[in-house]
Parts: C-alpha cells; structure tokens; sequence
C-alpha cells in the first residue's frame, strides 16, 4: 500500500483580464473550484496508477473539505487517515489573467495542523511505501519518515515546494524526487561542487545512499541508484496547463514502484503520465488513468 502524508486543499481559479495591483479591483470573468494540494495529487496519481492508497492528513470542517475530498473519495482511497480540525480546509487562491499568467496565496489551514501522530493512528506497516512532500509542517514531515523506516517501510520524499528544510530527512529517505530547481536549492545547502544535472543527481545519491529521480520537464528524466544511471524522455506535446504534471509523476512513480517495476520502466511510465496530464487544464481532473497511460505507452512516447 501506498500511504501519502501530506496537503489537502481545495483551488479557488479565478479569471480575469488582468492581474490587479495593490489597491486595484479588477472584475473578473469566471471562477473554478478544483481539488488540489500535493498530497492529495499525488494520492489520486498513485490511485489511478493501480495502487491501494491511504491519505493522511487534514481538512477542515466546512464545505470546502467535501469539494477538497471529492476525487480521492470516488478513487475509493482510504480517507481513514484523513482528520477534521477546527482550522478551514486549505485554499489556493488563483487569479490567472487572459495572458496566462497568475497570482496565488495559499492559506495553509488545516494542514498546519498535520502531526506524525496522525500517521501513526492510521498505520504504516513493512512493506508499505510512505510518500511526502513539504506542503505540511517541517517536524510531521520529519517524524513520519522516521517512523515509516522504524516500520520497515520505503520513504518517497518529492521535495516540494522547495524551502530550507531538516537535512537530517534525507537519512530516512529511500527515494528523492526533485525536479531543476528543487535539485539546485538542495545542492546549494549542501555546498555541493557544481556538476552537470547527471553528475549532481550521482552525487546526491552516493552522499545519502538512495535513489535520486530528477524530472528535467520536456528533456525527461534521469535517475541514478546505486550508481547506475537510468535516463527517460518526456512525452513529445504541445503542453496546454502543467499544473499537477509533477505530481502526476511523483504518484505514478511510487505506484510503479510499489508495484515491483523496475526504477526504469516506473519512470517512463510517470513520464508518460505526467506528459498527458499537461494535456487537460487543472491539478487532480488531468491526472490520467492508467489505461490511458498504458496506451500511449503501446503506442510509444513519441
């Protein structure tokens, strides 16, 4: 089973002409509700990817918390871990102009109140993968990978959105995905000499010992574990939105692996998925089902 500890908030997309300055109001031309957070994201990738998923984590006790659930409770993911605080669900508020260009504020809510302890109710066993993000408080994240390796569990940590964090997750993690700018900032806290991408990736992984997956957008992926080197492309469109298509990657990844795919066939399989992902508008409506994938995977990545 896949257990996500992480974000669940619910996208408030508003449209406009134009994005408005300090003290402007500008009138607007339609407004979207859209279920989001990474951790909610990446639970429903790994859904539709084919694997049992459990969400841990927190919403509030408004109407925004049924909207925020609505696709993870139709996958029929466990949502046993998922807690009712005394905080509003957590909201993303977009603006996004004619040019396509946006504004967001997101107020956390609930999800600042996710500890381990949530985790630890819900159970994390041998054999399960534990996937993380940083869109929850520093010393959850860092408790529950501990605990997940004191289980016997497998770590994923998609180390986003990126921000100064607790080096010390990097020794409980056995799978670290990082997109460019996520592998740079990380680099940069640890003094790392300058590399090329391939060769950072390799330095990563034989500093902490585990798997190191850098998703480098419409270039691919590359991979290094245990210091073979595993390289991907990236699904040759026309991209219309990539909000989601890392998450989408993340889900799908852990899935395949899960699943006892090898590091390379789970991430050509992410890659596709992601890259059809960027072919509909929206975080959790893009995230394709598995057959979908599994078609274009017949049909080839070209």
């Amino acid at each position: 089973m896949i257990v996500v500890f992480g974000s669940i908030n619910i996208d408030l997309i508003g449209h406009a002409p134009t994005l408005m300055r300090p003290g402007e109001t500008v009138l607007g031309t339609s407004l979207e509700f859209s279920p989001g957070g990474k951790g909610g994201n990446q639970a429903l990738a790994a859904s539709r990817a084919g694997a049992a998923v459990k969400m841990v984590g927190c919403v509030g006790g408004d109407d925004f918390a049924t909207r925020a659930l609505s696709l993870l409770s139709e996958a029929e993911i466990d949502l046993s871990g998922v807690r009712r605080m005394d905080r509003h669900t957590g909201t993303a508020l977009i603006i996004v102009d004619d040019a396509g260009e946006n504004m967001i504020t997101v107020l956390p809510g609930a999800n600042s109140r996710l500890t381990a302890a949530a985790l630890e109710q819900a159970g994390i066993d041998q054999g399960d993968y534990l996937l993380l993000q940083l869109e929850t408080p520093m010393e959850g994240v860092l408790a529950a990978a501990a605990l997940a390796r004191a289980n016997g569990a497998k770590v994923v940590l998609n180390l986003a959105p990126f921000m100064d964090f607790d080096l010390r997750l990097l020794d409980n993690v056995d799978v670290l995905v990082v997109n460019e700018t996520e592998l740079a900032g990380v680099l940069k806290m640890l003094d790392a000499p300058e590399f090329d991408e391939t060769t950072s990736v390799s330095w990563l992984s034989e500093k902490f010992g585990n798997t190191v997956v850098a998703t480098l957008g419409s270039r691919g992926a590359v991979a290094v574990a245990a210091g073979a080197v595993t390289s991907v492309p990236s699904l040759k469109i026309k991209p219309i939105d990539t909000v989601g298509a890392g998450d989408t990657f993340v889900g799908y990844l852990a899935a395949g692996l899960a699943d006892g795919l090898a590091l390379s066939l789970a991430m050509e399989t992410a890659s596709v998925a992601a890259g059809i992902a960027c072919l509909t508008a929206g975080a959790q409506p893009s995230i394709p089902e598995r057959s979908s994938v599994q078609d274009r995977l017949t049909a080839g990545t070209q």
